[in-house]
């Protein structure tokens, strides 16, 4: 009989949350994906697309890509590296910075995958719980517990919560701790202008940020990610990872993305209006809304009518796809992807039906 490493045996895997059935109309809000098409020059950019740029491996480290980002990001191509989502770069830095037995440090609740792939890589995993308002001092995540950790992992905005942690805050830690700081920026561009410390990366050489095109640039079926840091931190992830391992049609519908930043704004200021009407409908009916600098809420029933998975199957009897998270502290809630004003509309009419 074949043996299964005994860390997969044990592994609880990430689940992405259910789909829906091909075919059927549905409204789908539990993934954070953007409602509105990518740039139009990524689809005029694919219909250009020549059949011999698949016929051929990709460009290894996605140059032109790196290239794009350097000139958006003001930060050197050495010090970016691309991958296949930015859940390829959540795996490549346990791989690269950690070794089985070390201990990762992230606040509580946070996005499972750090923990998942935590646990396949021998990892332990120190959960600092957040405050009754799910916000978190970054500092604190290194200060906890009886060991050092060898790395602090967290999302800014932090999933599923939609907090923000501040720019000083976050330098606080990279001034008290001289481990790996891994910020995962999924969901920056939906953040306060100044929220990203990219720019960061150049003076302290233990901070790693993880960036995706999946969510502002609405490109998540191209699965591309970047990670940007020192030249050391990008120089050793190049080592370790996975060969060719963003495809030429994700480098160049991200290239073409990256070259209409004002869609991306557009899209993304339009979200940011219709999650700010929606969150003040549902706090105006009773419900507990959480403050969001993301695309996506969460939110609560009001006390003493149906409990979150009862308004969980109800939005999924009639077709609208929420996140419902069985773990503690989030049990009586719901996270709702933010979609647009119609989705929201038909979302608003099921929650507080019978209470209009």
């Amino acid at each position: 009989m074949i043996a299964i490493h005994p860390l997969v045996e044990k592994l609880e895997p990430y689940s992405a949350g259910i789909r829906p059935e091909p075919g059927v109309p549905a409204i789908k809000l539990n993934q954070n994906e953007n409602p509105y098409p990518a740039s139009p020059k990524v689809a005029e950019a694919l219909r250009r697309l020549a059949p011999e740029l698949v016929a051929a491996y990709p460009e290894a480290l996605s140059d032109r890509l790196r290239e794009s980002l350097s000139a958006t990001l003001g930060v050197p191509a050495s010090r970016i590296l691309c991958g296949n989502g930015s859940s390829e770069l959540i795996t490549l830095m346990y791989r690269t910075f950690a070794q089985e037995g070390d201990t990762a440090a992230m606040p509580d609740p946070t996005f499972a995958l750090y923990g998942t792939v935590a646990d396949l890589a021998g990892v332990r995993v120190r959960r600092v719980p957040t405050d009754d308002r799910f916000r978190f001092e970054p500092a604190e995540l290194a200060a906890s517990g009886d060991d050092t950790p060898r790395l602090v992992v967290f999302a800014n905005p932090n999933a599923p919560t939609g907090t923000c942690a501040g720019r000083d805050a976050i330098e606080k830690l990279l001034r008290t701790f001289d481990g790996l700081v891994v910020v995962d920026e999924a969901y920056v561009d939906f953040a306060p202008e100044g929220t990203s410390v990219v720019d960061l990366t150049g003076t302290y050489e233990h901070l790693l940020v993880l960036r995706t095109f999946s969510k502002a640039y609405a490109l998540p079926g191209a699965r591309v990610g970047y990670a940007v840091g020192s030249e050391r931190l990008v120089r050793a992830m190049e080592k370790a990872r996975e060969t060719f391992s963003v495809n030429a049609v994700g480098q160049l519908a991200a290239e073409a993305a990256l070259g209409d930043p004002d869609w991306m704004r557009r899209s993304v200021a339009r979200i940011g209006r219709t999650r700010d009407a929606f969150c003040a409908a549902l706090a105006d009916a009773g419900w507990g809304v959480w403050p969001s600098t993301a695309n996506f809420v969460l939110v609560s029933p009001p006390p003493g009518g149906a409990s979150a998975p009862d308004m969980y199957r109800r939005l999924l009897d009639n077709r609208i796809y929420v996140r419902y998270f069985d773990a503690p502290r989030l049990r009586d809630k719901l996270r709702i992807s933010i979609g647009t004003d119609d989705d929201m509309k038909a979302v608003l009419d099921v929650l507080l039906e019978g209470s209009r």
